[in-house]
This record gives structure tokens, sequence and C-alpha cells, in this order.
């Protein structure tokens, strides 16, 4: 299946029905996509998946959104996108690339540390502070969320 990742031009608008599907806030994304770079993967000329990438401080850039739509799930797409994210901080000289997620995201927690990502810190009931309604994955309330990290600069050097 061929993917193209590509930049949304400044004045688009982003796909707000996919990035609810990752964050359940208008508001919270909204207030991202302010600063944020958004990447659309694209199959035949439709968007298939979306990636927000933010700059956080000198050397480090976050994933703040990163969605696939539910047909093309376990088609590679995530793996894909967090390669693009890679490679842009890499291009920018950029060390580190940081992503956040639930403690009730366990698909996300697997394929984020088979693409590179370590487990740093765990910030406590994060989900019920931050967020009105209270969010269910998996069958678990999402209360916590995990910080993973990766040194893109270590990856290139071992070409992972």
């Amino acid at each position: 299946m061929e993917i193209v990742i590509k930049k949304l031009p400044c004045k688009s608008e982003a796909p707000m029905d996919l990035l609810l599907e990752a964050d359940p806030s208008e508001e919270k994304i909204n207030d991202y996509l302010k600063n944020g770079n958004i990447y659309l993967a694209e199959h035949e000329k439709k968007t298939v998946g979306v990636l927000v990438l933010m700059q956080i401080g000198n050397s480090s850039m976050e994933i703040m959104n990163l969605a696939v739509n539910d047909h093309f799930r376990g088609k590679g797409i995530a793996k894909k996108l967090i390669a693009h994210a890679k490679q842009v901080c890499a291009d920018q000289n950029i060390e580190n690339l940081e992503i956040g997620t639930g403690n009730s995201s366990l698909d996300q927690l697997a394929l984020y540390q088979k693409c590179g990502f370590r487990m740093r810190i765990v910030i406590e009931n994060y989900f019920i502070d931050h967020y009105e309604e209270p969010i269910y994955e998996n069958g678990i309330q999402c209360m916590d969320m995990v910080r993973l990290k990766m040194n893109v600069r270590t990856l290139e050097a071992l070409q992972i």
C-alpha cells in the first residue's frame, strides 16, 4: 500500500474527526494545533492518518497527536508517521522525540516501544485532572499519562 506523507498547508483545515480519535478534547487539540506542524498520511489522495509535531525546547520535539483511520489500522501507517517524525527531528538537528499516552492505551504503548521510544515518567492522574469526562480504553480507566522519549541521534547511529 502506497502512503504519501505531506505537510498540511498553513491555511488548510486539520482533519478534526481523525485528531479526535487520539485526543477527545477539541479544545486541547485546537491549542496545540496553533504551534504544531500537521502531517497527513494519504492513500490514493485520501487522508488515512495524521501526525502533529511541536517543538518543546531547543533539543526536543513532541508528537502531540497521532491517529490512523479505523479502516487502515494495522497496515504500518502509524510506524511510517513516527519514522517521518524521526526524520523531521534529524533534518532540524533535534536530539529527542517525545510522546505521551494514557496508561490504558495498551496498543499505543506497544507500538511506541517497538518504534524505539522508552518509558521515562508517569504523570499520575493527568487525565483525571485535565479532562472533564472519564476516558476508558480496553476496559481500563485512563488516569495516568505515560511519557516516552527517544534520542533520535542515538537511533541514527544504531541505524534503527
